[in-house]
């Protein structure tokens, strides 16, 4: 399964969905601010802090393969090596 720590408006989140879509690869999103760094659900940016030890979107979990990715760059390299 794979997490999108991500929040709407922010391009480099928009970046990753738009590369998730093309590979018809399914996920599951999470909002855990506003682009504009105002906190929206706590809980959630728990749950980020926590995975990962950063703040930081977006940000990608595959519990599959054992994958913690930040950066949208690395991100799309990896969903490309790995689901396309």
């Amino acid at each position: 399964m794979l997490e999108l720590y991500q929040a709407e408006g922010c391009p480099y989140c928009e970046k990753v969905r738009e590369e998730l879509t093309d590979l018809g690869v399914s996920y599951a999103i999470h909002n855990p601010r506003a682009a504009s760094g105002e906190t929206r659900n706590e809980g959630t940016r728990n749950e980020l802090v926590d995975l990962g030890g950063e703040d930081q979107i977006p940000f990608l979990v595959d519990h599959r393969h054992g994958e913690r990715i930040y950066e949208s760059d690395d991100i799309v390299d990896y969903l490309n090596e790995r689901y396309a």
